[in-house]
């Protein structure tokens, strides 16, 4: 019989466990292996049953096995210790409270979904995770940050597959109260709520649950709230669902209601207010729609509120292709905002023009979340160097007139959180051989270049404790494969055969992520004949661990899932290529430390980052990738391998795959296994030895979550947060009358005259010219606009590449025709082809970068006077 009503029934611990509830509560847990074993302590069998989460624990403990640990003072040594850790762990200083300097006092990270912990599956994929770590590094740092979400009922989907091998999805319900989260209450024990207003008088109310990542809190709204009509119940229902309308109230929940979660919280708590927003992706962009409202309720207007906000936000760009970003129809934002609607204060107009597409090559008729992020925004980012140029090669049509390496987006390469991804074993042997404080520091703050001690290993702990991780990973696929095909419909009796599946002494490639087509799962199904030769080889065999989940939308990538499935259910070679269901964080934690190579092929440049590479990295497992991400940016040959790419314009897809897949073939045969394989005079593979340790050594300390997190407030927070303080009203007022006076001007100035003193067009390098200019300002003054000259090498088609600019000074006008004069000088420092332009770009001490107004000015192509040749 099915249950009219549900309860979750919480276990009353005895006085002297009761520190048990806080550490469960506080999901620092799931990066502390102390804490861990404590709760395994607890009840092993119960601990495995409960996958590892303690709120799961304590709510299935007998209550007579309770009693007995509060007996046991052994125990409760433990648990004082412990408990008494996370207290220094949270109230104590860290790094960021050892800087000198202007920090904010907070900063809010928006984010729609956060990787954490499989104890609280609110992620699909990187970005989550990503963001997961994010939280968890600003903890360890001692970051005040806030994080900013969704609470969603049904998560992502759980996977699983059909007999046939087709991707089945279920959405089981997830009860917040049995969840290590907290309802965030008001003083008179009410639920917190906010409120979001809905076309037709309607309202979209949400409460706010508070996960605690250690020192940082995670707020994260639930609309499923009595109060709401059937529809707005769903709107949280789960990640990434829905229609446009529903992907719609989600982001205005998110990005809206989170800015009244955080004003709220900080009301409740006394939480610093933040001065920083972060919008980790286009999803949470109506946040700075939502400050602006507040501001203009103190009596700003709006273009002043306008610049005030973007002072203090950060916008973060994941995505490497425009299909990637969240698009809206005109109307459907038109009808949720203005006056019938939210913020009824603001022109629906005002909104409008932040996303709409008003640059060649856009679509006019549709809202972009990105084109709202950058244009809310002072600063943006992407998330490696090849990443950051790409985004502004896409997003350049926003400041027209600029070379692409100009567009003001700068790139903080991921990092991810060492402590949650560094297998225990890794890092008993790193604590082993410089103490665990120290192991741990350089696994959370950071800071150095190398990791010099590794080098003190010897080959026989490093090759025991890969052989050791193999081998815990084996008995984890044989576990997982076993229950995936009796879900598949298997009995017992046929499965016999999973015994033998995978060899702790085969080389064991891994590879694992979402599944949508530019990753190209199916890559090394390309030739099958040649793959199967290499996991059948009689010398030197490779196995293969793949996991990954296809939106459940995107047939295509089912198909992709169906054939790597169907080839791995071959009974020729299903011992040594599996497909794991269901990959998540669980998983994941197994699967990297277990493997040798870690396998990437994305069709490049479409990876924006690439994390999964970085988490197998800290564990010594050897990259195997196409040049993309991060891997584009810190390859080396001494730690690991690069896949020719085949990604010229004119290569037609199939052939591109074709000829990439040959690459991974050969680099499989002819450098990776036999260096695997090879064994040395001490019986060691001493070649591989010494490719993880350089893989430790000098990734280990670039791929951290803490070196992005410190990056990050250096480079982005400090710098938003001293802006921001500046634009104090009558400021930014003044800022805003400014940009519109100059916006207004702006037609009538340009470059009327340029002139050198060359008497030629070859010169000597170490010549220095003198340039003169005339331009025409307008209504404007010298005050507002900087003249440049920019000079560098030329192209074929004389386009200047690696330019650099210098500011002219003004030195006379205005003439009788309005004319001002600029000079200066000119060093030619380069052989070869050279050229040189002059332009005019505005000028104020409160832009971030000369380029923000998307504003510039350039000769027309008559004043020109042709490269100069230097020899």
């Amino acid at each position: 019989m099915k249950a009219i009503r549900r309860f979750t029934v919480r276990p009353v611990l005895p006085e002297p466990l009761r520190p048990l509830s806080d550490l469960a509560r506080n999901l620092r847990w799931s990066w502390h292996t102390e804490t861990r074993d404590l709760f395994q302590s607890v009840d092993p069998e119960q601990w495995a049953e409960s996958g590892g989460d303690p709120v799961r624990l304590l709510g299935s403990v007998r209550p007579a096995r309770l009693a007995e640990l509060a007996q046991d003072r052994r125990f409760l040594r433990r648990l004082t210790a412990v408990a008494g850790d996370l207290h220094d762990y949270v109230s104590g200083e860290r790094w960021y409270q050892a800087q000198s300097g202007d920090l904010p006092a907070a900063v809010a990270y928006f984010s729609p979904e956060f990787g954490i912990t499989a104890a609280l599956p609110q992620y699909s994929g990187g970005l989550g995770i990503l963001a997961g770590d994010h939280l968890k590094s600003a903890s360890d740092l001692g970051v005040p940050l806030i994080g900013v979400g969704l609470l969603y009922r049904h998560g992502y989907f759980r996977q699983s597959l059909s007999r046939e091998g087709w991707q089945q999805e279920h959405y089981p319900v997830l009860d917040p109260n049995e969840l290590p989260v907290t309802l965030l209450e008001e003083a008179d024990g009410t639920p917190a709520q906010v409120s979001l207003a809905l076309p037709g008088g309607r309202s979209l109310l949400a409460r706010i649950w508070v996960a605690q990542v250690g020192r940082v809190p995670l707020l994260m709204l639930d609309s499923d709230v009595e109060e709401n009509d059937l529809g707005e119940r769903g709107v949280t229902d789960r990640l990434y669902g829905g229609g446009s309308e529903h992907r719609l109230l989600q982001e205005m929940l998110l990005g809206i209601g989170g800015v009244r979660a955080v004003r709220t919280y900080c009301r409740l708590t006394g939480h610093p207010d933040p001065e920083v927003f972060h919008t980790n992706e286009g999803h949470a962009g109506f946040l700075g729609l939502e400050r602006i409202a507040e501001l203009c309720d103190t009596g700003l207007d709006f273009d002043s509120a306008l610049e005030t906000v973007r002072a203090g936000t950060v916008f973060t760009t994941h995505t490497p292709v425009p299909a990637g970003i969240d698009r809206f129809d005109r109307e459907l934002v038109a009808r949720h905002f203005g006056p019938d609607a939210e913020l009824p204060r603001i022109d629906v107009d005002r909104v409008l023009r932040l996303g709409m597409e008003t640059y060649p090559g856009g679509e006019p008729n549709l809202f972009n979340m990105a084109v709202m992020g950058l244009r809310l925004a002072q600063r943006a980012n992407g998330v490696s160097l090849l990443h950051g140029r790409v985004s502004r090669e896409m997003f350049s049509g926003l400041w027209p007139g600029f070379d692409p390496e100009e567009v003001p987006i700068t790139s903080v390469t991921n990092g991810v959180h060492a402590p949650t991804w560094v297998a225990p074993e890794v890092f008993r042997l790193g604590a082993r051989q410089i103490g665990a404080q120290r192991a741990e520091d350089a696994l959370t703050a950071g800071g150095s270049d190398r990791w010099d001690s590794v080098a003190d290993l010897s080959d026989q702990e490093i090759w025991d404790l890969r052989r050791d991780l193999r081998e815990q990973l084996v008995t984890e696929v044989r576990r997982r494969l076993w229950a995936s095909w009796r879900q598949r419909g298997a009995g017992a009796a046929e499965l016999g055969w999973i015994e033998g599946v995978l060899d702790p002494d085969v080389l064991t490639i891994g590879f694992a992520r979402r599944v949508p087509s530019y990753k190209r799962l199916t890559l090394m199904l390309r030739d099958r004949d040649r793959l199967m030769e290499l996991l059948l080889h009689s010398e030197r065999p490779i196995q293969i661990v793949v996991a990954g989940k296809a939106h459940p939308a995107d047939d295509g990538g089912k198909r992709l899932v169906q054939e790597l499935v169907r080839f791995a259910d071959d009974p020729r070679v299903r011992h040594r290529l599996v497909f794991l269901p269901d990959y998540g964080m669980a998983m994941a934690q197994k699967l990297y430390p277990g493997c040798d190579v870690w396998l990437n092929n994305p069709l490049r440049p479409l990876e924006a980052c690439g994390t999964s590479g970085m988490k197998a990295a800290l564990n010594g497992c050897l990259n195997l990738s196409v040049l993309d991400g991060w891997w584009d940016e810190w390859f080396q040959p001494d730690f690991g391998w690069a896949i020719p790419t085949a990604d010229g314009a004119g290569t037609d897809p199939d052939r591109r795959d074709d000829l990439e897949a040959a690459a991974l073939y050969e680099l499989l045969e002819q450098r990776i296994a036999p260096r695997f394989y090879e064994r040395g005079r001490g019986g060691l593979p001493d070649r591989w030895i010494e490719m993880v340790r350089q893989t430790l050594t000098h990734l280990g300390p670039k791929v951290l979550a803490g070196r992005m997190v410190r990056e990050y407030v250096e480079r982005l927070y400090a710098p938003a947060a001293q802006a921001h303080r500046v634009l104090r009203p009558e400021v930014a007022r003044e800022l805003a009358e400014w940009k519109a006076r100059v916006r207004g001007a702006w037609p009538a100035v340009s470059v009327d005259h340029v002139e050198t003193s060359a008497t030629s067009a070859t010169a000597e390098l170490g010549t220095t010219l003198t340039l003169r200019v005339r331009v025409r300002l307008g209504d404007l003054g010298p005050e507002d606009v900087e003249v440049q000259v920019v000079s560098g090498r030329v192209d074929a088609e004389d386009r200047i590449t690696g330019g650099t600019a210098v500011p002219l000074k003004p030195v006379g006008g205005p003439d009788a025709e309005g004319r001002w004069s600029y000079e200066g000088p000119l060093a030619l420092e380069r052989t070869g082809p050279y050229g040189y332009t002059v332009r005019i770009l505005p000028s104020h001490r409160l832009l971030a970068a000369g380029a923000e107004l998307g504003l510039v000015a350039v000769p027309a192509e008559e004043l020109g006077e042709g490269g100069v040749l230097l020899r």
